[in-house]
């Protein structure tokens, strides 16, 4: 039996989890700093910050819901793989792509951006609201990247 295929949808699916988790773990690291410096100077803001600093997790778990549904796809989460031909098994890592990438990518940016919302929120804490859009916009990239990736595994 020839590999080549299961092995390129797994290079798909571990690369969805993988580059979108690496993109989350940055972000949230960064906007973790901010955030305990923020409540440093106001522990009454630790909610707000939290929020902030979570955000920019949710493109890891978009990449790793990428990966279960192309694992689930591909037969290694149901007990037996499927054999797939060198051509099937790139489509599978090229529909993973688009989070593995948008994922990586827009989690830094949304880090940054939850950063410069923690600012905000430090010297204006009625802000909030306002603050929060701004890296939640960077979110709408990762949404859109899920929702291709996803709708590209199962129409395989």
């Amino acid at each position: 039996m020839d590999n080549a295929g299961l092995i390129l949808a797994l290079a798909g699916a571990v690369s969805a989890a993988l580059f979108a988790g690496i993109g989350s773990a940055y972000g949230v690291g960064l906007a973790g700093r901010a955030g305990a410096g923020a409540i440093t100077e106001n522990p009454d803001l630790f909610s707000k910050v939290l929020i902030l600093q979570l955000l920019p997790g949710t493109q890891g778990i978009y990449g790793l819901l990428v990966a279960f549904v192309t694992l689930s796809q591909i037969g290694l989460l149901g007990g037996g793989a499927a054999e797939l031909t060198a051509g099937q098994g790139l489509m599978y890592l090229l529909s993973c792509l688009p989070i593995a990438v948008v994922g990586l990518i827009s989690a830094i940016y949304q880090g940054q951006t939850s950063v410069a919302a923690i600012g905000v929120v430090t010297k204006k804490p009625d802000q909030f609201g306002k603050a929060m859009l701004f890296p939640a916009m960077v979110e709408t990239y990762a949404i859109l990247a899920l929702l291709n990736s996803i709708l590209a595994v199962f129409s395989l």
